[in-house]
């Protein structure tokens, strides 16, 4: 393969997902990890891509591959909301799809269910129990046309912006919604889904069995990422809710472990050069 074609297949990857991973790329494309590193960087000069640690994202997105940070390392919400925002905005929209007018669901913290927060308001009727403080800003804003009623817990407050801890668990006790959506910093065939914060995946358990059924919301990125804590294994998530970047291999080896595994597709941006489109 000739590097224009190479480099034309990275814009596509990157283009309709938001990033693309080196090691993604040297097994798709039959190169060195050398190759695909030059390549980017080649891309990066022309303003087409940034470099970033383990691969590259879409000029402008600013997101970071986590997978060597730290298993106890958490980002702030601010920095995560910047990550991949085209993937989820794609899987907020496919996961609204699986709620009812006038259902009891609950939100729990991060920045796709907060996507998904919004995509909620034009859904009539709903009660949501969140643990997020912005999930639940977003949703009071409409509630008074929609007739939504917003139940946010108490509890204290993490970087992620997520209520949680004793006073958090205490409220969800005894509360029992149609579904719950959950967002996951990493999640993992072995050591399932995962957070770097051991407070929270108290509280997201806690959050889970509140609820008949678990929807998992979480981009490409966040596969075989592995933080500090288990919240649940993949096995007991009814749906996952992931984004058109991910793996076939990883696909397939989700497909058989979780109830029902939903892809969204994410639409494609066009990048132009002084030559014409490029994707």
């Amino acid at each position: 393969m000739l590097a224009s074609q190479r480099h034309a297949r990275i814009l596509e990857r990157v283009n309709a997902t938001g990033a693309v991973r080196v090691a993604d790329l040297v097994a798709e494309l039959g190169v060195s990890d050398m190759t695909i590193r030059r390549d980017i960087e080649q891309l990066a000069r022309r303003d087409l891509v940034e470099r970033v640690h383990g691969g590259a994202v879409a000029a402008g997105e600013h997101a970071e591959f986590p997978g060597r940070q730290p298993s106890a390392e958490e980002p702030g919400f601010a920095a995560k909301s910047h990550m991949m925002q085209r993937a989820k905005a794609a899987i907020a929209r496919e996961a609204a799809r699986l709620v009812e007018p006038g259902a009891a669901i609950a939100l729990s913290a991060g920045t796709t269910t907060v996507a998904l927060a919004r995509q909620l308001r034009g859904i009539p009727g709903l009660t949501i129990v969140t643990n997020s403080v912005p999930a639940a800003q977003a949703l009071a804003d409409t509630a008074s046309t929609s007739g939504h009623q917003v139940v946010l817990t108490g509890g204290t407050r993490t970087p992620s912006e997520a209520l949680v801890g004793p006073i958090a668990v205490q409220s969800l006790r005894g509360l029992h919604v149609d579904l719950v959506f959950l967002g996951c910093h990493g999640l993992d065939l072995k050591a399932g889904l995962t957070t770097p914060n051991l407070v929270e995946a108290e509280t997201n358990r806690a959050l889970i069995e509140s609820g008949r059924s678990l929807c998992v919301v979480a981009d490409h990125t966040k596969w075989e990422i592995v933080g500090l804590g288990t919240i649940i294994g993949l096995e007991g998530v009814a749906t996952l809710v992931t984004d058109s970047g991910l793996a076939a291999t990883a696909r397939e080896s989700l497909g058989e472990v979780v109830g029902r595994l939903i892809v969204a597709e994410v639409p494609s941006q066009v990048v132009t050069s002084a030559a014409g489109p490029l994707a």
